[in-house]
């Protein structure tokens, strides 16, 4: 560990952000893996392995900031950035274009299969905030508060700069042998873009799939011979309702509102 790295940036509150939001993907990656993915021929749902690799990302960026390297750090928050999009993307996709003639959906179903490529950033973009279904949330996150699209905007270029040293100020802040004053200014601000590319995610991915909320109770049931209690189908993950409250409800509760209206699973 370089000793010109204070103790202010080792404690900054985004390596508990990063631990945090790592293990909610974990915990997700386990507990949706026996939903299929209504679609694609693939055995397991494949979104399984998209929150196992963004538990990867955020593990890979908490180490590289660690060591001081913010500059690559916001290379891998685009990588991250670029997944969540993806996610959103393909789940809305396939909830309005499941195969009329057949069960597949070959354009997401070829992607899984490495036979096509998806669509660029900006073509998913577009898809998702031009659609009916999550209006109500993209309102929201594009239009109000502090997700105005111009905020996004600048989170996306903030990535590039940093991936294409677009600035010689960029070059530096990857250089943990030099003392900058703006060393923490830069980490409160990659805090608040990572801050802001979670709730993004949590409020589209649940607003479309709110079954991926439900507890594992149901099925226990099931499992041991037991009949269910009633509407422990609707019964919400302990882990899903603990990160609406701190991080949901906290920064948005006109998001987690919305949410709330919207949905029949018993989150609070």
């Amino acid at each position: 560990m370089n000793n010109s790295l204070e103790k202010e940036y080792l404690e900054h509150k985004v390596f508990e952000q990063l631990k945090e939001y790592s293990m909610f993907y974990e915990s997700l990656s386990f507990s949706i893996m026996n939903w299929i993915t209504t679609g694609t021929s693939s055995l397991i749902n494949i979104d399984t392995y998209m929150y196992s690799s963004m538990k990867g990302t955020l593990e890979s960026i908490s180490d590289i900031l660690y060591k001081g390297r913010i500059n690559d750090s916001y290379s891998l928050l685009r990588k991250f950035y670029d997944l969540v999009v993806i996610n959103i993307y393909t789940n809305l996709y396939l909830d309005e274009n499941i195969g009329i003639d057949n069960f597949i959906n070959n354009k997401i179903n070829n992607w899984v299969k490495g036979k096509e490529k998806i669509p660029n950033f900006g073509i998913m973009s577009e898809y998702i905030i031009k659609n009916e279904k999550v209006k109500k949330i993209t309102r929201l996150i594009y239009e109000d508060g502090n997700f105005k699209g111009s905020d996004f905007e600048g989170l996306r270029k903030r990535c590039n700069d940093h991936t294409h040293y677009l600035y010689y100020h960029n070059i530096l802040s990857n250089d943990n042998e030099i003392h900058s004053n703006n060393r923490i200014l830069t980490l409160d601000e990659f805090s608040n873009d990572l801050k802001d590319i979670f709730i993004l995610h949590f409020s589209y991915l649940f607003y479309i799939k709110e079954n991926y909320m439900m507890s594992s109770d149901y099925l226990d049931y099931l499992d041991c011979g037991l009949e269910p209690e009633d509407d422990s189908q609707y019964w919400v993950a302990p882990f899903i309702q603990n990160i609406f409250d701190k991080v949901i409800k906290t920064n948005r509760p006109d998001i987690s509102k919305i949410i709330l209206e919207n949905i029949s699973m018993k989150l609070e």
